[in-house]
């Protein structure tokens, strides 16, 4: 975690607030306010994904005023609770919108500025939204929200709140309450997240949900997004990835445009690497230089999100060599293939974080002479041609069952 402290003026003394900034040196400004466990590690990392993201981070030190520094573990309840006994909400206002000004006029921030809070700070977070001018804000399983509940229509930025439908420290009847406002409310967005509970997107916690978090974190880099900025091409930072690893097959070159510590995850085989060594060495002696000289890739089409990308194409190759991710351990055939694939990329900012890349491995193995596709229901280079050629038959594995004149 890469960060530094500042301190924030306010007319009772001093306060500090964690700061992290974009690799570039400037962005729009992120207040993240904590849980009442304050500036815990959960936090600063945090503080240092969004920095990825491109945004200046702020986060406040908001138990100051009872005592300084407070960055507790989570097995610290006892204390936590005690703080937020004695925490002073409207105090705590005051000292948020000391921490706005103060990210306004820190050198790195540039342009816009939002809020996001987690437990206790997602209720701030709509206090804030209510009451200072915000470009968004992004509340996290806010606790004490049900106390404020007329604040959400005083809410006139983009504000999107996300919620576990197990969490027991906001009752069924207070998620109702809510959804019940934010609906009457055209700026604002409610998520629910089935079969979760309380700090769903903290990773050190029983609760943690793993699903549950990216999607949020999809839609909160959503909303970031459309109204802050920064947008990056995706698609161009996806093309001169892979021609890195297709075309040119320079490993350093293709390791450059990723994060520091990126992961890909060939589902079918389970190949890949974790961690900028563990997948330097894999794209080094199983990947870049391992596919066969004839190598292609058909596009056929593709999906743009805000923080992700999918690609379909047609992966095509002769088996001339091993191709250690596709096909470990297996002997040349000399065979033809063109095999349907997808790459769902996942990016942090400007730079790659993970690729999930899915295929039908059955089919590899029918077209390679491995499977014997006349038993079992697989088919070969023919889900390549129906992916190009819908017109092409369906449901011919089906065998009698399939009834074309009565469909």
């Amino acid at each position: 975690m890469t960060g530094t402290f500042c301190d924030i003026d306010s007319t009772h003394g001093k306060f500090r607030a964690w700061v992290t900034t974009p690799a570039n040196g400037s962005g729009p400004g992120l207040v993240l306010l904590p849980e009442i466990f304050g500036l815990n590690d959960f936090m600063r990392e945090t503080a240092t994904r969004y920095a990825e993201e491109g945004y200046v981070c702020f986060v406040p030190d908001m138990f100051w005023r009872l005592q300084t520094g407070t960055a507790l573990g989570y097995a610290a309840v006892d204390e936590a609770l005690e703080l937020r006994a004695r925490f002073d909400v409207e105090q705590g206002l005051t000292d948020i919108a000391q921490v706005v000004e103060s990210l306004r006029s820190h050198p790195a921030h540039a342009g816009k500025l939002g809020a996001i809070g987690y437990c206790m700070g997602g209720m701030l977070a709509l206090r804030a939204a209510a009451d200072q001018q915000l470009d968004c804000a992004v509340s996290y399983y806010g606790t004490g929200i049900d106390r404020y509940m007329d604040e959400v229509a005083k809410v006139s930025c983009p504000m999107i709140f996300h919620v576990g439908d197990s969490d027991d420290k906001i009752p069924a009847s207070s998620r109702a309450a809510l959804a019940d406002a934010v609906a009457e409310n055209s700026q604002l967005s409610m998520h629910t997240y089935a079969g979760c509970g309380h700090s769903f997107v903290s990773p050190s916690r029983p609760s943690y949900n793993k699903p549950a978090t990216m999607m949020a974190y999809s839609r909160t880099l959503a909303v970031l997004r459309t109204q802050m900025g920064p947008s990056y091409d995706l698609s161009a930072l996806w093309e001169k990835h892979t021609e890195y690893e297709f075309g040119s097959r320079d490993v350093d070159a293709t390791m450059a445009t990723m994060v520091a510590e990126p992961y890909v995850n060939h589902v079918p085989t389970l190949t890949g690497g974790v961690g900028h060594a563990h997948l330097k060495h894999f794209y080094t002696h199983h990947f870049v230089n391992s596919n066969p000289p004839d190598t292609r890739l058909i596009p056929v089409s593709r999906t743009v999100g805000v923080d992700r990308l999918v690609d379909e194409m047609i992966f095509c190759f002769t088996h001339t060599c091993e191709i250690p991710w596709m096909l470990p351990g297996v002997e040349p055939s000399g065979k033809y293939v063109e095999i349907p694939l997808i790459a769902v990329v996942n990016f942090r900012g400007e730079k790659l974080y993970h690729e999930h890349i899915y295929w039908d491995q059955a089919s590899v193995l029918v077209q390679i002479g491995k499977l014997d596709a006349s038993s079992l229901p697989v088919a070969g280079i023919s889900t390549a041609h129906k992916l190009l050629d819908e017109t092409l038959p369906s449901n011919e594995l089906m065998g009698t069952s399939w009834h074309p004149e009565n469909p």
